[in-house]
């Protein structure tokens, strides 16, 4: 009885565990070891090999992965993560030097000055009258209401003044004489605006009356004559190209005396309305002359 026979034969790997390495009894012949460690070397070759190429390969991989994740974590805004390449070139990055655009400063003009348009006759082109100049019926002044009375309107500026007045108007070449009287009971206050060309022959009127130049007062719808012989009071002043002149008294004759208080007030108030009047006058131009 005989094993074995008829069979394939087992093949042998050292590699493998439990395999065996065949042996022909029949044969008699013992183990080919050259070949056999030939082969074992070969093998481990190839593994090496193998092993070797899957770790290059694994580097590059998580090399890769890396520098996805940098990117995705800084975006591309960051120019400095960026190659250099792909930076803008010198001539496309602003330049400090780079002039600004300017503009010229812009102001709004200063403001006319009403006085600049009552001072001289080239610009004080507006309508003069003593109705215009002094409107309504009656004026108040605080808590004074005073009536208006007659109106006068002359060229001859010296035949509405006495004492030294008309020497100084005829000096400095007057032109015109306005005159208003206001009433709040016995005491009349009459005003007199003499106009000029200029300013300066306005002011210089001014500094060249005394206590002697008096504007004549005005009389007349209901209105006795008054300070034709009595003591009044009078004041003097200026603005612009006009001149104003106020005095005051009674109409029932009485002297004035420094104990008369409200002719004095009164007075006092006629002048300061003048001014206020005539500075209107120069607004009201000014004003137009803005606009135009």
């Amino acid at each position: 009885m005989s094993f074995g026979q008829g069979g394939p034969q087992s093949q042998w790997d050292p590699w493998k565990p439990h395999s065996q390495q065949p042996w022909n009894d029949a044969g008699g012949q013992s183990p080919d070891w050259a070949a056999l460690a030939e082969a074992s070397e070969a093998r481990n070759k190839r593994r090496r090999l193998l092993l070797i190429g899957g770790g290059a390969v694994a580097t590059v991989a998580i090399g890769a992965a890396v520098a996805v994740a940098v990117v995705s974590a800084n975006g591309d805004s960051q120019a400095s993560n960026r190659p250099s390449s792909q930076l803008p070139a010198t001539v496309d990055l602003p330049s400090e030097s780079a002039t600004a655009p300017s503009f010229a400063p812009t102001s709004a003009p200063p403001p006319l000055d009403p006085k600049d348009f009552v001072s001289s006759k080239n610009k004080d082109k507006a309508p003069l009258s003593a109705d215009r100049l002094f409107p309504g019926t009656q004026l108040t002044m605080g808590e004074t209401v005073y009536k208006k009375g007659p109106t006068a309107d002359t060229k001859s500026c010296a035949n509405a003044a006495s004492g030294t007045l008309p020497k100084v108007l005829d000096a400095n070449d007057c032109t015109r004489l306005l005159r208003v009287t206001y009433t709040k009971g016995s005491v009349a206050v009459t005003v007199g605006v003499a106009v000029f060309d200029t300013e300066a022959q306005a002011a210089k009127a001014k500094a060249e009356a005394d206590s002697k130049s008096r504007v004549k007062s005005l009389s007349g719808g209901g209105i006795k004559d008054f300070c034709n012989a009595a003591v009044c009071r009078t004041t003097t002043n200026f603005y612009g190209r006009y001149a104003y002149f106020t005095i005051a008294g009674y109409t029932n004759g009485n002297d004035v005396t420094p104990k008369n208080t409200e002719v004095f007030s009164s007075g006092d108030d006629l002048a300061e309305f003048t001014f206020r009047q005539i500075r209107r006058r120069g607004e009201a131009q000014a004003s137009a002359a803005a606009n135009e």
